[in-house]
């Protein structure tokens, strides 16, 4: 049973791949978006852009991962091929991880790119091992936050909403574009309640000398919102076909 849910996984993240995620649309939402608005910070104040590389990054992994996500949850269920995956001899766990997984890997190779050219055109020295137990968990919160939010609608429209709900408030708030030590301090608990500011931390400890104690709690933390936000999903999936 298992090596069927681990086939159904790998096929479902193949066929959102190259079905949903490489489509223009998704592409541009996923890493032209992020820079435009990086872009937009730094003209208004121009300053070190160095600084602004772990926002970059971060918002890149939040934007690709959930590029299509009410697509290939919402509209897949509208049109009835959702349907038609949970009907496979495969678990409904193991359909909706074929989803997040589509989505990490898309925001995987986004992010690959981004980051790559940021290191090489600012000639930046970062912790490579650092940079990975940051971007890999994060990139599987947020695939997974994107199922989770377009699991609890129906329509593809009300799942944008929803979606961009988290994903701005998460830009403001989670240290992105402005210290999360400089604003209020009510500001500042809510903030660490937000999965995106584990992400920008442990990226801004990657790009200079972190303590690698806090890149493991950060990585912790990040891997902790992930198993929260799929049983979630899962949850609220079974409960949709009962």
């Amino acid at each position: 049973m298992w090596r069927d849910d681990l086939r159904g996984i790998f096929y479902i993240a193949l066929k959102d791949m190259k079905t949903y995620y490489f489509k223009p649309p998704a592409i541009s939402w996923g890493i032209v978006f992020p820079i435009t608005w990086i872009l937009a910070f730094y003209l208004r104040n121009p300053g070190d852009f160095k600084e602004l590389v772990p926002g970059l990054i971060a918002m890149t992994i939040l934007f690709s991962t959930t590029a299509a996500e009410a697509v290939v949850i919402n509209f897949e269920h509208r049109v009835g091929s959702l349907e038609r995956l949970i009907l496979a001899p495969i678990s409904i766990s193991a359909v909706l991880l074929g989803k997040v997984l589509g989505g990490a890997v898309f925001g995987f190779l986004m992010t690959t790119i981004v980051t790559i050219g940021s290191v090489i055109l600012l000639r930046l020295h970062p912790n490579k091992i650092y940079l990975i137990l940051i971007i890999i968990p994060s990139l599987f919160v947020f695939s997974s936050l994107g199922a989770f939010l377009c699991v609890m609608v129906k329509e593809v429209f009300e799942a944008q909403t929803l979606l961009n709900l988290p994903r701005f408030l998460m830009i403001f708030l989670s240290g992105v574009v402005y210290p999360v030590s400089k604003m209020h301090l009510v500001l500042q608990y809510f903030s660490y309640v937000l999965p995106l500011t584990y992400t920008v931390e442990g990226l801004k400890s990657s790009f200079s000398t972190g303590l690698g104690k806090m890149i493991l709690l950060d990585t912790l933390i990040l891997v902790l919102f992930f198993i929260f936000f799929i049983l979630l999903a899962v949850k609220l999936l079974y409960r949709k076909f009962e």
